[in-house]
């Protein structure tokens, strides 16, 4: 959730109280005291936090859950925040345990974010593979992401492993060209090495050539890829970034990764 979207969300919620207070008030004051205790008593407190939630802020509410403190954690589209039980505070940010030094939202975001390997649609994708082809790692990458550029020279070295670049072309119009060129060359494999690795221009696409793009975008979003490159390990986890070549490395010979690896 972007700071701007955070900066609406709390106008929204202030706004929200008000009217939500006084529909609970004359809800309560119209049911009968037999009526409202069973009504009460047959919804948990997570499905009233819910409810609230999704009146005062956008976004699909995907999991609420009490925490140890008292608040509750709200999974809103592939967003962590925490609110109180009428949902007129949130807070965004990291939660740590201060016994353990540990960060509780960045464990919560990988589960959060974890992916089914085997159930991307590969075909989409076109694919690099070094010696054996036994790790697998997919790529969203966008042609003009210098970051996607830095990557690609990191990840050179990676051996017995396949990469499957999935074009996702959310900078400019001129992502979309670049994409486009690459899927209807002869070779794509060959013409995405020499334009980010290379920097050199491609041919015109053919007119009426088809490509995946407009697939891979939804996947995208479906995904909640907010930006390129991120980086889709084979036990599902996902790393956004530049990340180095060592962890790369550590990241696909993950005990956790490795069998679901030699399956695709």
């Amino acid at each position: 959730m972007k700071a701007l979207r955070i900066t609406a969300l709390s106008l929204l919620l202030l706004s929200a109280r008000a009217g939500l207070a006084a529909d609970e008030s004359a809800a309560a004051a119209q049911a009968p005291a037999s009526q409202a205790a069973p009504a009460a008593a047959s919804r948990s407190i997570e499905d009233m936090v819910r409810e609230r939630v999704t009146k005062k802020i956008p976004g699909k509410v995907n999991s609420v859950r009490k925490m140890p403190f008292g608040m509750f954690e709200v999974v809103i589209d592939a967003e962590i925040v925490y609110v109180d039980e009428t949902a007129d505070y949130l807070i965004t940010g990291h939660l740590y345990d201060t016994r353990t030094q540990e960060d509780l939202t960045s464990k919560r975001s990988e589960e959060v974010l974890r992916v089914d390997f085997s159930s991307l649609p590969l075909q989409l994708a076109f694919k690099i593979v070094r010696g054996d082809g036994s790790r697998p790692v997919a790529i969203f990458e966008d042609p003009n992401c210098p970051y996607c550029k830095r990557l690609e020279r990191e990840i050179r070295s990676l051996n017995n492993t396949t990469i499957y670049v999935f074009l996702y072309p959310i900078l400019s119009d001129d992502s979309v060209t670049k994409s486009t060129q690459v899927w209807c060359s002869k070779d794509p494999v060959a013409a995405w090495s020499k334009l980010m690795i290379d920097g050199q221009p491609l041919d015109k696409a053919p007119e009426g050539c088809k490509t995946p793009i407009d697939d891979v975008l939804a996947l995208g979003h479906r995904l909640s890829v907010t930006g390129t490159p991120t980086l889709v390990f084979a036990d599902g986890r996902r790393a956004p970034g530049v990340i180095p070549l060592e962890r790369v490395e550590q990241m696909m010979n993950s005990p956790a990764a490795r069998p679901q690896a030699q399956r695709n």
